[in-house]
């Protein structure tokens, strides 16, 4: 905490900012970090793994106080379902706690709070009798409405439609909360324009807050260990293996595209690197597909991969394993949804690939010229530092939260100040 803490704030999280080992938690913990340089904050999160609970008393350096809850994943998927008789989106009572709820009443009148800054759009839902959404600011992050649409595109049958109701009905939550509240935030100006064109009438209620990286941490001039013992040209993947899009990625990855690499690059091995691998993840495993499971810091296999792959054919936002890639001064081939927003030129900072074969070719070009490769990685290194500062992005949270300011959002990528408080759903 500073030595001058400032004003009271009630800080609502999804999932506990600690460990911030992945891309939400590494925005919400940073988040947090600058909160707290003028705030007292109050933390109110849940997590939905046990070993997550002990981050409180690690987030005690940053909170006046931090409140957790265990959250089952199996059951509160069983009381999502309530959203079917209510009508409302299933991820709005997936996270609804009636602790939670009381909670925020006690703290908000304890400590006299007047502020509130919401991360993930479902925790807006506790603010309603309390702050009040005039005076709180949401980072949707992303626009997750489009997401769970995205999803129907991949199922089939009743999962389709489970999915497309859900993004109709999470939109539809989504617009009233950015219509009501203090200033609605999204990651990058692509999401942002995509929630505008879903819900028109938001248009002046939205804003850009991009994402960072920690470019001390992440830096190619740390000096790492390879990571494995057989040598050769390796392309890695990094990301939590529990989580879908990734999941998708590399089973689509491992099939439709290592195969043609074989053939072109031999001895070309393909790392996994990412806690929880699912089902799907380990089965790929090969001679030539290592899946490594949660390991204590990617840095090493980002150091020494010959190319980093984000094949994310459903992306929303900046994807952090791609910053952090490309803070290492590694060649990252991205797909076209993971670049959308991204900032750099295909070809010179990065490079984007559409299909299986442009992802191939590619790859290809890398492996067999380095000195490429080393360029490629030189200017991501150069685009992250002018571009992806956490300090910089979320320094705008300061205004937009100033009990004495207007509230307006920055003139980048938005398109005037937010809705007036309290403006009609």
């Amino acid at each position: 905490m500073p030595t001058d803490p400032g004003p009271p704030l009630l800080y609502l999280v999804h999932r506990i900012p600690w460990p911030p080992n992945k891309g939400d938690k590494l925005r919400s913990f940073n988040i947090l970090r600058q909160l707290a340089e003028r705030h007292r904050v109050y933390l109110g999160c849940f997590a939905d793994r046990a070993e997550d609970m002990a981050g409180a008393e690690h987030l005690g350096e940053w909170c006046a106080e931090v409140h957790v809850e265990r959250l089952r994943p199996l059951p509160a998927r069983l009381a999502s379902l309530r959203g079917l008789l209510t009508g409302e989106a299933l991820s709005l009572p997936y996270y609804r706690s009636a602790a939670m709820r009381r909670w925020v009443g006690e703290v908000v009148e304890r400590a006299d709070i007047r502020r509130a800054m919401v991360f993930s759009g479902p925790m807006a839902q506790y603010l309603e009798a309390r702050v009040g959404l005039g005076n709180a600011v949401i980072d949707f992050c992303d626009v997750d409405s489009a997401k769970w649409t995205q999803y129907a595109e991949h199922r089939r049958g009743p999962m389709a439609w489970l999915y497309r109701r859900e993004g109709e009905r999470l939109l539809a939550f989504e617009r009233a909360v950015a219509l009501r509240a203090r200033a609605a935030l999204f990651v990058t100006a692509a999401e942002t324009e995509l929630f505008r064109k879903l819900a028109p009438d938001t248009s002046a209620c939205v804003g850009v807050m991009q994402n960072g990286v920690d470019a001390g941490y992440f830096s190619p001039a740390h000096v790492f260990p390879e990571p494995w013992e057989q040598g050769g040209p390796t392309v890695v993947f990094t990301g939590a293996m529990d989580y879908w899009p990734n999941i998708d990625a590399v089973c689509w990855f491992a099939t439709e595209v290592l195969p043609r690499l074989r053939v072109l690059v031999p001895g070309v091995r393909f790392y996994v690197v990412g806690m929880n691998p699912a089902p799907a993840v380990r089965a790929l495993a090969a001679p030539d597909v290592v899946v490594t499971g949660a390991v204590p810091d990617v840095r090493p296999y980002l150091a020494h991969a010959s190319a980093v792959v984000a094949p994310l054919r459903v992306a929303r936002g900046i994807q952090n394993k791609v910053l952090e890639a490309m803070a290492m001064g590694r060649a990252v081939v991205v797909s076209a949804a993971a670049a959308s927003g991204l900032a750099g030129e295909h070809g010179r900072d990065w490079l984007a690939a559409g299909d299986a074969r442009a992802f191939g070719e590619c790859l290809t070009a890398l492996l067999a010229a380095p000195a490429t490769g080393a360029a490629i990685g030189a200017a991501a290194r150069r685009t992250v530092e002018g571009h992806y500062s956490w300090s910089a992005h979320l320094g705008m949270l300061d205004r937009l939260l100033d009990a004495d300011g207007d509230g307006a959002l920055p003139a980048a990528g938005a398109a005037g100040a937010p809705c007036p408080a309290g403006a009609p759903a």
